[in-house]
C-alpha cells in the first residue's frame, strides 16, 4: 500500500513537470526587452530626482505620479504571462500596431491593423500600441493630464509588452479612455503614423489578428 502511494506521488510530480514546463517555456521573457531596460532606467532616474526635488523641473507630486506609472509598467513586464493585448470597446473601428514576436526576441517593427469593435487582438501577437487620428477626443494622455481634449494631429500611443489594454469611449465626454495609460506617444518614429480621419478608419474592413 505504501509502495502504491509512493508510486502515485511520483506519477503526479512527473505529470506536473511534463505539463508545466512547456507552459513556463512559452511565457515571454519581457524583462529581457529594451522596454524593460528603458523603464528601469527612467524609474531609477526619477527615484534620484525624488530625493533631490530642487534639482528637478517637476514638482514632487508630478514626480511621484510618474514614479507610480513606471512602477506599474515594470510590474506588468515582470509578472505578465502573455504578450500585450488590446481590446476595442470604443464603438468604432480602432487602429492598432501589432506584430507576432518570437519568444526569444523583440522587435520594433509593428504593422497597422484595423481592430473591430468588441474585438481583442490575438494573445499570440503583441499589441504594441494604438493609433489615434486628429480631431479625436482623448483623456489621460499623460500622467498629469486627466482632462479630455481634441487631438490637433494624429498620434501613435505605445504600451509596454504584457499590457492588457482596453480602449473605451466615455459616454458623457465622447473621449477615448484607456484602462492603462500609454507608456509614450509620438508623431513619427519607428512606426508608420499616417494621416487618417476616423471616417477613413471606419471605411476599412477589420483585419487585425483577433482572439477567437
Amino acid at each position: 500500500m505504501k509502495l502504491m502511494r509512493v508510486f502515485l506521488i511520483v506519477l503526479v510530480i512527473v505529470a506536473n513537470l511534463v505539463f508545466a514546463q512547456p507552459s513556463l517555456a512559452d511565457r515571454p521573457k519581457l524583462t529581457q526587452s529594451s522596454d524593460y531596460t528603458e523603464v528601469t532606467q527612467a524609474l531609477n532616474s526619477l527615484l534620484r530626482a525624488k530625493n533631490s526635488p530642487n534639482q528637478s523641473d517637476y514638482t514632487p507630486e508630478e514626480i511621484q505620479k510618474q514614479i507610480s506609472v513606471l512602477q506599474l509598467e515594470k510590474y506588468i513586464m515582470e509578472t505578465a504571462k502573455d504578450w500585450a493585448q488590446c481590446s476595442n470597446e470604443t464603438g468604432k473601428t480602432l487602429v492598432v500596431y501589432a506584430h507576432k514576436p518570437k519568444k526569444s526576441s523583440f522587435s520594433d517593427q509593428s504593422t497597422l491593423y484595423y481592430l473591430g469593435n468588441g474585438k481583442s487582438t490575438d494573445e499570440e501577437w503583441n499589441c504594441d500600441g494604438v493609433y489615434l487620428p486628429s480631431s479625436v477626443k482623448i483623456s489621460g494622455l499623460t500622467f498629469s493630464d486627466s482632462q479630455a481634449k481634441e487631438l490637433g494631429e494624429p498620434l501613435a500611443l505605445k504600451i509596454v509588452p504584457g499590457t492588457q489594454l482596453v480602449a473605451k469611449t466615455n459616454s458623457e465626454t465622447g473621449a477615448v479612455e484607456f484602462s492603462v495609460a500609454p507608456a509614450t506617444f509620438f508623431k513619427a518614429g519607428n512606426w508608420n503614423v499616417p494621416n487618417l480621419a476616423q471616417a477613413d478608419i471606419d471605411s476599412q474592413k477589420p483585419n487585425a489578428p483577433i482572439d477567437d
